[in-house]
């Protein structure tokens, strides 16, 4: 699940990804009147419903919006058979430590993955 389809242009030019996307449209912001009715929530909720989803990944920029769009959601899907994930968030490759924001940090120390997972070749 993605916001545009500008972030459907970025997943795709990885090429890591062998999926099927569901365009938000946007994200919930109440403070620019977009509420979920604006945006393609009630199809995605309809699609799980009727099991057209195994795993649905929530890949929204880690803004406050983006982190309400995204609870909102998995919330709606309560009580579905659907694996949830997320896309992890942390510092980028080449990144300095000293430049990175408290909450990247801190996400990157909780989400932290075991060192050989780190330089196993994909």
């Amino acid at each position: 699940m993605v916001e545009d389809i500008r972030d459907v242009m970025a997943i795709e030019n990885t090429g890591q990804f062998k999926g099927l996307y569901h365009v938000l449209g946007g994200k919930i912001s109440p403070m620019e009147g977009v509420g979920p009715q604006d945006l393609t929530i009630g199809s995605l909720i309809n699609k799980a419903k009727e099991g057209k989803i195994k795993e649905l990944i929530f890949a929204l920029s880690s803004t406050m919006e983006g982190d309400t769009t995204n609870f909102y959601i998995y919330k709606q899907l309560d009580g579905l058979a659907i694996n949830t994930s997320t896309i992890a968030r942390g510092i980028a490759v080449g990144d300095e430590l000293e430049y990175a924001d408290e909450i990247t940090l801190g996400r990157s120390i909780l989400n932290r993955i075991p060192f050989e997972n780190s330089i196993k070749a994909n």
